[in-house]
């Protein structure tokens, strides 16, 4: 069983080493090939505009700091809620989240 293991560790050491790129070359010096499609390709994507954010799509956008509270009627009567409820405690401190309170 140990012979095994270390056969296999061993094999795994081969095929990382084979993995790796030639001696002298780096992660950027890849083999190039300039086939027609690629060569479309990069076309493409080089005459695309650079810059620019697609709007989000959808009735409303899903965003903490856009949309945090709803605007329609079960929001509404939440948040009068709230206030009242804070109107009756003016000195109860705010919840914090999570943990334990001290």
């Amino acid at each position: 069983m140990k012979k095994l293991f270390a056969v296999m560790i061993a094999g795994l050491f081969a095929a990382g080493a084979y993995a790796q790129n030639p001696a002298g070359t780096s992660s950027q010096q890849q083999v190039v090939t300039d086939s027609k499609p690629q060569q479309a390709a990069q076309a493409k994507a080089d005459a695309k505009p650079q810059g620019e954010v697609k709007a989000p799509t959808g009735d409303t956008m899903n965003s903490a700091t856009t949309n945090a509270v709803g605007n329609d009627k079960a929001a509404a009567a939440g948040q009068a809620k709230a206030k009242n409820r804070a109107a009756k405690r003016p000195n109860r401190k705010a919840a914090t989240q999570g943990g334990t309170p001290k």
